[in-house]
């Protein structure tokens, strides 16, 4: 039987864990306003500058897209590797090295 937490982390819960996805589209949100300022601020073209924004948010929207499917795949993941398989035993491996492929040690010799 364990003993209770005494001390100054008694009361404390661990802090949730960051949302990088988020973070990261924020960022890049940021970005695509403060490029086209600086360009205007160092003499480029509204046209310029305005076609930059527009290529800065067509390839934020499309990294928030793919940061958020694998952000799916992994919980999905996640989700199924605690739930038993029908089709997976005890001698089904997942994995790395399942088939036995792979290198093999020593030197490879010319064929020839």
């Amino acid at each position: 039987m364990s003993s209770p937490r005494t001390g100054p982390e008694a009361g404390r819960t661990a802090p949730p864990a960051p949302d990088t996805a988020t973070d990261v589209v924020r960022w890049a949100a940021f970005s695509c306003v403060l490029v086209p300022v600086v360009l205007l601020w160092y003499g480029s073209s509204p046209a310029g500058a305005a076609g930059t924004a527009l290529g800065l948010a067509a390839v934020t929207a499309a990294c928030r897209a793919l940061l958020r499917r694998s952000e799916r795949g992994a919980a999905l993941l996640r989700a199924a590797e605690g739930a038993p398989s029908a089709t997976r035993g005890r001698r089904h491996r997942v994995g790395t090295g399942a088939q036995g492929g792979g290198r093999r040690p020593g030197g490879s010799t010319p064929v020839g």
